[in-house]
């Protein structure tokens, strides 16, 4: 209940702080620069030596590459069927497939399943959502806004180099370590940051603006999204007869809302960005009901 109370008393006050316009515009870009280079390689050099080298790892990434392929199938089957326009396709392609699985998934995740859960919900986002953000967000945003040819070497760098994947890789060569007390005492202090830090950017971000000819699209990436992503987890679970917490784990995360990253690189890209900005703000939102539902079936 704390960690719920939480979740929603942080999006509220990053929304306001913005509706008030109280911090700088660029606030949310300096918040998630501080988690991305500073509080997330903490929480994994925190949480991936716990795990212990087992199947269990392969799970979530499993999953994670499902969800996301099959939706992106979908999407682009369904764009094509209600005839969409390029840019609301590519725009549903990105807001309608990626999960926002580190900022909101984090605290969801751990008020669901407490902080044992950490480690899987690291793996499905570094080695699942990032890289795919990464790869198929890009190559989405450079195809159909019709700029210069997907760079594979820069996209590749940037993944390899990126801090928390980094942390990632390195944590790996830690499992089954024990860290100093000092040592785990810093990391936790700078991990437990990335809650509050996180959700207040999330409210800092959100917009609910949403034109009458854009609510068959809205409909289609929320749908997407935040019901047929969860039941695809759950089919890919039940077709491997993974029964165990950490198959529970990746199905919550692919129940997640949609990555605000995503809506920004739609919104960068030209790609409908209203539509893109309304996915992300109502699908934030509405997923801490939906994948409570989900948790509650489970």
């Amino acid at each position: 209940m704390e960690t719920f109370a939480l979740i929603f008393v942080s999006i509220f006050t990053g929304y306001i702080i913005n509706f008030k316009k109280i911090f700088a515009q660029n606030t949310p870009i300096i918040l998630n620069q501080f988690i991305l280079y500073i509080s997330l390689p903490a929480m994994v050099f925190l949480q991936i030596p716990k795990l212990t080298f087992s199947f269990d790892i392969i799970i979530p990434v499993v999953i994670s590459y499902g969800v996301m392929a099959f939706s992106a199938l979908f999407i682009f089957y369904i764009s094509k069927v209600l005839q969409f326009s390029r840019e609301v396709t590519a725009s549903l392609m990105l807001v309608g497939v990626l999960g926002n699985t580190s900022f909101v998934g984090i605290p969801v995740i751990q008020a669901y399943f407490g902080e044992s859960a950490l480690p899987y919900v690291l793996i499905y986002d570094q080695l699942g959502s990032f890289i795919v953000l990464s790869t198929y967000g890009t190559f989405i945003s450079v195809y159909y806004s019709r700029e210069d040819n997907v760079d594979v070497k820069a996209i590749a760098i940037k993944i390899i180099t990126f801090p928390t994947f980094i942390a990632l890789l390195t944590s790996l060569f830690f499992i089954g370590t024990t860290f100093h007390p000092v040592i785990t005492s810093v990391l936790s202090s700078l991990a437990s940051t990335i809650i509050p830090l996180a959700l207040v950017s999330v409210g800092l971000q959100l917009k609910f603006k949403l034109p009458k000819e854009d609510m068959k699209p809205f409909a289609v990436a929320i749908g997407v999204k935040l019901l047929l992503a969860p039941v695809i987890a759950i089919c890919i679970a039940y077709l491997f007869t993974w029964e165990n917490t950490v198959a529970d784990i990746s199905i919550i995360e692919s129940a997640m809302g949609p990555m605000i990253t995503a809506g920004a690189v739609a919104s960068m890209a030209g790609l409908s960005p209203r539509l893109s900005s309304a996915v992300v703000g109502y699908g934030t939102i509405l997923s801490l009901l939906t994948s409570w539902m989900f948790f509650t079936v489970l």
